[in-house]
C-alpha cells in the first residue's frame, strides 16, 4: 500500500515529486523508514551510522513537474561589504 506526500527534491533541479513514506505502525523501524546500525572505531568511540532501509517503505519518488527558477533581478545575495547591509539600514553611529 503507498502512503503518498508532496514533497520538493533537489536534484538535479528543484521539483514537485510525489513520494512514498514509511509505515507509521511498522514494529521493525517505528514509522522512521528505516533501521540505523551504529559502529565505532577501534577504540570504541562513535564512527558512524549505517542506515538500513525497512521493507515497509520503497524510497521512491516520482517527478511531477519541475519547479521555476527565480528569475535574475529577483535573486538576493547580501553584500557584506555594503555597510548598509542587506535590510537597507546601518548599525553603526552616524559619526
Amino acid at each position: 500500500m503507498i502512503r503518498p506526500r508532496l514533497g520538493v527534491v533537489g536534484c538535479p533541479r528543484r521539483a514537485l515529486a510525489l513520494t512514498d513514506t514509511p509505515r507509521p505502525d511498522c514494529p521493525d523501524c517505528d514509522g522512521t523508514g528505516g533501521i540505523e546500525h551504529p559502529y565505532g572505531d577501534e577504540t570504541g568511540e562513535y564512527a558512524g551510522s549505517d542506515w538500513e532501509l525497512c521493507p515497509c517503505w520503497t524510497g521512491r519518488r516520482v517527478v511531477l513537474l519541475p519547479l521555476p527558477r527565480r528569475p535574475r533581478w529577483l535573486r538576493r545575495r547580501a553584500d557584506y561589504r555594503d555597510p548598509w547591509g542587506p535590510a537597507g539600514y546601518s548599525d553603526e553611529p552616524p559619526f
